[in-house]
């Protein structure tokens, strides 16, 4: 549902509107050169201000962060526009608040287009004979003709038919969580992947159906057959349009950038061929592009439901169409079936290392305030050429949210859990293994003298003689001990003493029956 922000100054510039239609034209003033040209740049403002405001209904109703912003900045641009009107000679009022008059209307019917499809609204639908016009524009246009989500044409494109209900339950019952999972990875990719698949005509929702189905939104996935991305092209596919082995090494079907520009190009191209059926073209994306262009041609006319076409694909393909127009129809109509996706902060934002780390690291110290699940998902889609555990180099500009970006600066430049973050990426499951030999003489509680090992410093003039250095000793843990109990009862520095036997802080954990060294022990 479309509404005028609340937060602007819209609503009393409504009165003045009222009163402006009610008002008989002002008589035409004597104006001169100067003035007109700065009625006419006035308009040209007011023109931008509409159109950026329509926009920015566009951003809202993709759920974008920037649609509340764009369109508070719109408005005031029109209220300057409209102050600077008042100031000008022979600017007609009446003529510029005609601008709000049509906003009103489009915010009205936007309201009962609401209330009748309980949130979905067809701004544009506009009674176009949209078959005539696609044999006359090219086909990127025409896709957007056919396919704007705006207008939810992907509804009239494809049929919702006792499979695709199947699907959606599948989607709601025991997918529910990979169906929400998809959507919070693709919020976080959406401005890598989404501008491609604009500039091309063709749904977002489609988009998100066919990443949600292949990969869930996971850069990093790879099938056994070799399909790898969030978008999963094979290699020689991946290869036509640009996708493989870069100089240096990695593979863009790994990015979501490349791979959104690709699927577009390809979903596009099999459109062409396809005479622009969605359920054919999203068989040839599955099961293979040349037995989707055989059947078509064997069957003309026929859409993958028709009996003989939809035999003549795999079981495989004959799940995915009807479970990616489910996802693709969720993400379209979330409320109808009573599905709440999350709200992600996902405001684009790159941050550079202060100092090197991992994605392991990072994930540590940033927590996962604000999110469900942390961050960690979000930095390896957003990074795909960095493994968790690669240590990056400082002064490396990462990409990730503006979120992020604050959560580093606050938690991972330096402090407490900065330092607890390095910890525990950098902890050795070796250092909790005791080595030497065991002495099955020594009872439990008994210290016992061992020899030292001395040490000298080679020298070409004779060394002074040093003080007889004290042998270590060791000592069996007994039960209810401590590190810091031992240390208290030996008068040890408990750090040194941590050090010399390969105890890590901060928990200096020990175990019944362990034998450590009484380094720098004084009783």
């Amino acid at each position: 549902m479309l509404f005028f922000p609340k937060k602007t100054a819209a609503w009393p510039w409504l009165a003045i509107l009222s009163l402006s239609l009610m008002a008989p034209p002002a008589l035409a003033q004597r104006v001169s050169a100067r003035d007109r040209a700065a009625i006419e740049v006035l308009d040209q403002r007011m023109a931008a201000a509409e159109k950026r405001y329509r926009d920015a209904l566009v951003l809202t109703a993709n759920s974008d962060p920037k649609g509340q912003v764009e369109s508070d900045q719109a408005l005031e641009d029109m209220e300057d526009v409209l102050d600077a009107c008042l100031q000008q000679r022979g600017c007609q009022m009446h003529t510029l608040l005609s601008t709000y008059k049509r906003l009103l209307k489009q915010n009205v019917d936007a309201e009962s287009s609401a209330s009748e499809e309980q949130g979905d609204v067809d701004l544009l639908d506009d009674g176009t004979d949209h078959a005539v016009v696609a044999a006359q524009i090219p086909e990127a246009a025409r896709a957007a003709t056919l396919l704007n989500d705006q207008r939810h044409g992907f509804d009239r494109m494809v049929e919702y038919n006792p499979a695709v209900q199947a699907s959606i339950r599948r989607w709601l019952t025991d997918m529910r969580v990979s169906l929400i999972t998809s959507y919070e990875n693709y919020q976080y990719m959406r401005a890598e992947m989404w501008p491609s698949w604009e500039r091309n005509g063709l749904p977002e929702a489609l988009l998100f159906g066919i990443m949600a189905k292949e990969s869930n939104g996971r850069v990093h996935a790879s099938s056994r057959a070799g399909a790898a991305g969030p978008m999963q092209f094979m290699p020689a596919t991946g290869r036509r349009f640009g996708l493989g082995p870069d100089g240096t090494g990695f593979d863009t079907r790994f990015d979501p950038r490349a791979a959104g520009l690709a699927s577009a190009e390809y979903l596009n191209e099999r459109m062409r061929f396809l005479n622009n059926n969605i359920e054919l073209s999203l068989a040839a994306y599955n099961g293979g592009e040349g037995r989707a262009q055989r059947v078509y041609n064997q069957y003309p006319g026929r859409g993958f439901w028709d009996e003989v076409v939809y035999n003549q694909f795999p079981g495989e393909t004959k799940d995915y169409v009807p479970m990616v127009i489910a996802a693709a129809w969720l993400f379209l109509h979330p409320k109808q079936y009573g599905l709440e996706f999350p709200k992600v902060d996902a405001q684009p934002a790159a941050f550079k290392l202060a100092k090197s780390a991992s994605i392991y690291e990072l994930t540590i110290c940033l927590g996962n305030g604000g999110t469900r699940d942390g961050y960690m998902r979000a930095l390896r889609n957003l990074n795909p050429r960095y493994e968790a555990e690669t240590w990056i180099p400082a002064g490396t500009t990462l990409n990730g949210t503006s979120r992020i970006a604050n959560l580093y600066n606050r938690h991972c430049v330096s402090g407490p859990r900065a330092d607890l973050a390095r910890t525990l990426v950098t902890a050795d499951l070796n250092a909790a293994i005791t080595r030497g030999s065991f002495n099955p003489n020594v009872a439990v509680g008994d210290v016992t003298p061992v020899a030292g090992v001395p040490t000298t410093v080679a020298s070409g003039a004779p060394e002074p003689a040093k003080p007889k250095a004290k042998q270590a000793r060791e000592y069996r843990i007994a039960k209810g001990d401590t590190l810091g109990r031992v240390a208290q009862r030996f008068r040890c520095d408990l750090k040194q003493l941590a050090r010399a036997n390969g105890i890590r802080a901060p928990g200096y954990s020990v175990r019944q029956g362990q034998t450590i060294r009484l380094e720098s022990c004084r009783k």
